[in-house]
């Protein structure tokens, strides 16, 4: 594994249910983890079968193995939000992860 390749910094972000200084629940985004992720783009079938389900935005982040990232999350990039589609342990071997996930509009 090339360290140089995860130059790209990502934050994972968790919906959650608060309450404000009022006492009244408030639903909101927070940061849950943030990390080193190398992206990539699809290609070939990738690629297609994108295009076949409109998700012209679909994008791979590729990070280094961690716990406690679901599909409920999403993932903030430079001001951009991705709504998370999968993630799947590479190999099963606990080293990375890599994460599909669309962008959201």
């Amino acid at each position: 594994m090339n360290p140089g390749l995860f130059r790209h910094r990502i934050t994972f972000q968790s919906f959650s249910e608060t309450t404000n200084e009022n006492g009244f629940p408030v639903q909101d985004w927070t940061d849950v983890k943030t990390v080193w992720a190398m992206i990539k783009t699809l290609q070939g079938r990738e690629y297609y079968q994108a295009a076949t389900t409109q998700n012209e935005n679909t994008i791979r982040f590729v990070i280094r193995y961690a716990t406690g990232i679901n599909p409920d999350m999403r993932i903030k990039y430079k001001g951009r939000m991705f709504e998370i589609l999968s993630v799947i342990n590479d190999d099963e071997r606990n080293v990375t992860m890599t994460i599909v996930a669309k962008e959201v509009m």
